[in-house]
């Protein structure tokens, strides 16, 4: 019988020993890094896939020396049954406790989105296509859908104007409406409640706001300039004067090549300023915060005329004498006619 207990008693022990080797060995490789050389993968893991799945994958990319122990230390500290899919960014300086705990709270790799001022909703969705975020025919479909943008609570047939020019991060596996709403919420943050009453006091709706704001975008080279492109656009509006502005042709020419000719600014289009009267039935464009300030805070001038300067800037005049003097010094020339047949802004 002592036999018997001194055997049990060695067996225990074995199995104690045993127990605490593989309890060091697995807080050893809980705490250690794959590699003492630094490299990163980003890493995927598609919605569902398996633990096991997800430990083979890191030891084949060496982000891990064992998928067995990763597993046993996963199920261990309940971490199998939180984590999330996602692109990963892993490096081989982490730990599996590390990886572990990025992977438990979805600490996912977001992909830089950067939209400047001044964009179509086709050339945001380009750019947001090759941010490798959405597919460009997704995003066009989406904002140009009127039930979708009824549900936004924007009154328009388009997103055309609201899908804010701003910087987002955004993960991989983002959908195309995830994209949107930011953009909306962004522009909803940009554009205040109180700027919505401003609109109103000066018998704008917040659409035609931003309508306004956009052309101004579009015009503007110079920053500075906004408030005094606002106040020609105010002035000629008020006197019932059409605008008179390329950037809103350009929009409503399908396909436009570049080239903006007489038979293009006498052709009728919805968005044709040299032919109707006020401002066009939308947005050409995403104005900034400093665009739609400056399309509710014009500054207060008589100019009803402007011209390029070629640098950027522009002159600004309150007759037709001037503005035509500043035309011939600035794009015409001493010696040179017309070509366009045309007069500029």
């Amino acid at each position: 019988m002592k036999k018997i207990m001194m055997l049990l008693a060695a067996v225990l022990g074995l199995l104690i020993a045993a127990a605490l080797l593989i309890y060091f060995d697995l807080g050893a490789f809980a705490r250690t890094a794959a590699s003492s050389e630094w490299y990163e993968h980003h890493l995927t893991v598609p919605p569902g896939q398996s633990l096991a799945a997800t430990a083979e994958a890191l030891q084949r990319h060496q982000l891990i020396k064992s998928a067995l122990k990763f597993r046993v230390l996963a199920r261990l500290e309940g971490y199998d049954r939180r984590l999330k899919a996602g692109e990963y960014s892993l490096t081989s300086f982490m730990s599996p406790h590390d990886i572990l705990e990025r992977m438990s709270k979805g600490l996912v790799r977001l992909h830089r989105l950067t939209v400047p001022e001044g964009l179509t909703i086709v050339q945001i969705a380009d750019q947001i296509e090759k941010a490798g975020l959405a597919q460009a025919d997704d995003i066009v479909r989406r904002a140009k859908d009127p039930a979708y943008v009824r549900a936004q609570g924007i009154a328009a047939s388009s997103l055309e104007g609201y899908l804010f020019p701003e910087t987002y991060f955004f993960p991989r596996t983002v959908a195309a409406d995830g994209i949107l709403t930011a953009m909306l919420q962004a522009f909803r943050s940009a554009c205040p409640p109180e700027w919505e009453r401003r609109a109103l006091e000066l018998g704008f709706t917040l659409h035609e706001a931003v309508t306004l704001a956009s052309i101004i975008e579009k015009e503007t080279g110079d920053p500075s300039e906004r408030p005094l492109i606002s106040s020609v656009f105010h002035n000629r509006l008020k006197r019932g004067m059409r605008l008179e502005t390329d950037p809103t042709v350009i929009y409503g020419i399908p396909h436009f090549d570049g080239n903006l000719t007489r038979k293009h600014l006498e052709t009728p289009t919805p968005y044709n300023t040299y032919i109707i009267r006020g401002l066009p039935p939308g947005p050409i464009a995403s104005p900034g915060k400093e665009a739609l300030k400056a399309a509710l805070y014009p500054a207060q001038t008589d100019f009803i005329f402007f011209v390029s300067k070629n640098n950027g800037t522009h002159h600004f005049s309150a007759n037709l004498v001037d503005h035509n003097r500043a035309v011939q010094h600035y794009q015409l020339g001493p010696d040179r006619p017309d070509r366009s047949g045309r007069k500029a802004n």
